[in-house]
């Protein structure tokens, strides 16, 4: 990290504060605020050093029109600077310089043109390659860091279509009692925000960096620019130094005070005026963790009970996958329970009500039904399947078993013991209650779990 940029101040609370900014899923912020600010004082700079070159043109032809065309050389300093709130109002700085220009200008107006051609061949190349150094880095800063605020804002625009999506369908789930499609229920449609969130923190920490090095590397630039810019002036002192003894005094005087400004009195000036868009180096960056957005805790977005159970596959082999049961009575397999990896889609989706489960069997428990993951025309065409569970251990099982027995639409005492055939002897929910209980309904829920339409 360059030595300027250490003195950076936080941003106060007045303006965006860090915990402002980690707080809101879609920061309410131009992602291109600092790219544009570093723009406009590129511009800045570019028309301070251009108001050179035009002296040094306008005093080699005064040297020809003496005193009437030295006239026109005052002119062009007599405007005030463009962009000119950039530079520092004090003495000691750019603004100060031009002040001091125009003073002395006013006494060289019955100076000589004798030295026209040598300011012409050395004095003003100088500044026109600043000149062109300076839009050269104009360029870099709009095909580099312009990029990345573009690359915010579309992801910005995606987290806030599916965080809009989500508040859709957790007004139809609170609307209609719970009743949604798989592919709309609020869990699922959470966790597909976390992973656009995921992406736009991303690109936004991305676009963070690259400003931060473009910022880091404009104190250095800004300090070539003033180096340069007294190389260039010591040379037209030179030239001119040659003159009268008054002449050679003026432009010697002018030397001197752009001679006098810190390398760095610019710069920190800039960065007190602009601390609320500057980038704090030292500030956090964004964690999705931090990220608050609606319907975030919505209790449609809480499982009734989630973890990890396996089932029974192809050649009779158990796989192990994370399984949850949610508000809206579904029980969705996935392969795992990172939500960043990829966007979260289930394996396969079982709305309970339509399901019946049998009895648990040590570790082991089946239910019947048909997967409604796929789109409407798969789902009608499915026909049910025999599910095999097996938890880890009894106590799981029975946890398992009694959450999805409380919302499944029929259960069964048929134990697991035989893989060929499904679960027979359905029971209904006014026959369970009619007949004696068996040993699981006298487990209690977990408390990892809760009642359906309850929230943790």
């Amino acid at each position: 990290m360059v030595s300027p940029t250490s003195t950076l101040p936080t941003r106060s609370a007045t303006t965006r504060t860090s915990s402002t900014l980690d707080d809101d899923a879609i920061p309410d912020e131009d992602s291109s605020e600092t790219s544009q600010l570093f723009h406009e004082r590129l511009q800045a700079w570019k028309h301070a050093v251009k108001y050179v070159e035009d002296y040094i043109q306008a005093t080699e032809k005064m040297h020809h029109d003496n005193a009437k065309d030295y006239n026109k050389v005052l002119k062009t300093v007599s405007s005030p600077l463009k962009e000119g709130h950039h530079f520092d109002q004090n003495l000691g700085g750019v603004a100060g310089l031009f002040d001091n220009v125009r003073s002395n200008t006013q006494a060289l107006v019955n100076s000589h043109n004798e030295t026209a051609s040598t300011l012409k061949g050395t004095v003003l190349p100088i500044f026109e390659r600043l000149h062109s150094e300076i839009k050269n880095k104009t360029k870099e800063l709009t095909k580099g860091a312009g990029k990345g605020s573009k690359a915010v804002d579309k992801a910005r625009g995606v987290s806030q279509k599916h965080i809009e999506l989500l508040g859709q369908h957790t007004a139809a789930y609170d609307s209609s009692g719970g009743s949604v499609k798989a592919a709309d229920d609020p869990y699922i449609l959470q966790r597909q925000v976390y992973h656009r969130l995921n992406r736009q923190v991303l690109e936004e920490n991305n676009n963070r960096d690259d400003m931060l090095s473009v910022q880091n590397s404009f104190a250095q630039f800004e300090a070539h620019i003033i180096a340069t810019l007294q190389h260039g002036w010591q040379q037209f002192n030179q030239v001119v130094s040659t003159q009268a003894d008054n002449t050679r005094s003026l432009y010697g005087d002018m030397t001197g005070t752009i001679q006098r400004i810190p390398a760095d009195f610019e710069w920190n000036g800039f960065v007190k005026r602009n601390v609320g868009v500057l980038i704090d180096p030292n500030g956090g960056k964004r964690a999705v963790e931090q990220i608050k957005f609606p319907n975030q805790d919505h209790s449609a977005t809480r499982p009734l009970i989630a973890g990890s159970l396996e089932r029974k596959k192809m050649l009779k082999r158990y796989d192990a996958g994370f399984y949850v049961v949610t508000p809206s009575k579904y029980l969705h397999e996935f392969k795992t329970d990172d939500d960043f990896a990829k966007d979260p889609s289930p394996e396969n989706s079982l709305y309970l009500p339509d399901c019946m489960i049998g009895a648990v069997d040590g570790v082991k428990f089946n239910v019947r039904g048909k997967d409604t993951s796929g789109n409407a025309m798969m789902n009608k065409m499915a026909r049910a399947h025999e599910f095999a569970f097996k938890a880890h251990t009894p106590d799981d099982a029975r946890k398992w078993h009694s959450v999805i027995a409380s919302v499944a639409g029929q259960t069964s005492n048929e134990m697991p013991g035989n893989d060929e055939s499904p679960i027979s002897s359905p029971v209904t929910k006014s026959e369970e209650a009619a007949a004696p209980p068996v040993a699981t309904a006298a487990e209690p829920v977990p408390t990892t779990t809760v009642a359906p339409g309850s929230a943790v």
